[in-house]
């Protein structure tokens, strides 16, 4: 205020925003604290971050069981979502398939990724589907570890090293 006044020409008069009060009691409310120190109100940062804590406090509150609090912890993690950033490149296996990324925003999301059955080694998979990713008779883990020897594989040819799969 004190800065846009001195802006303004003397002709001018100071006047109070209404809405200013009305708008911190509401901020307050979301972010369940007291306004950003003075020195740093001005940085939009400032008055986020303590509502985005405000509400993972929040969600953290609500996880029903340890693996939905592991979920949470790794989503809000840094770097967590880079690949929802990375470009769909096929030359270099960038490229997700539908179904791929269907499980994988289900995973990030907590939803249901697939039905409940019996897996191919006899144990049972609810409908988050978690034990697909540790089930050492599916055949996503060994198309998983084909498709990283390959990347691997190419990575050494590329920097002109002799490699044998």
């Amino acid at each position: 205020m004190q800065l846009q006044q001195s802006i303004l020409p003397d002709s001018i008069p100071a006047q109070l925003d209404q809405s200013v009060e009305a708008t911190e009691a509401l901020w307050i409310g979301l972010a369940n604290s007291l306004t950003p120190a003075v020195e740093v109100q001005h940085i939009q940062k400032a008055w986020n971050k303590q509502v985005v804590t405000n509400h993972q406090v929040q969600i953290f509150s609500r996880a029903l069981c340890d693996v939905d609090r592991a979920r949470l912890l790794v989503v809000a993690s840094l770097h967590s979502d880079d690949w929802l950033h990375a470009p769909p490149i096929t030359s270099v296996s960038l490229r997700l398939s539908d179904e791929a990324i269907r499980i994988a925003v289900a995973r990030r999301l907590g939803c249901k990724a697939c039905e409940p059955h019996i897996s191919v080694c006899g144990k049972a998979v609810d409908a988050q589907g978690l034990h697909g990713l540790s089930c050492r008779k599916t055949a996503s883990r060994q198309q998983r570890h084909s498709h990283i020897n390959d990347i691997i594989w190419r990575a050494i040819k590329r920097a002109q090293i002799p490699a044998l799969k």
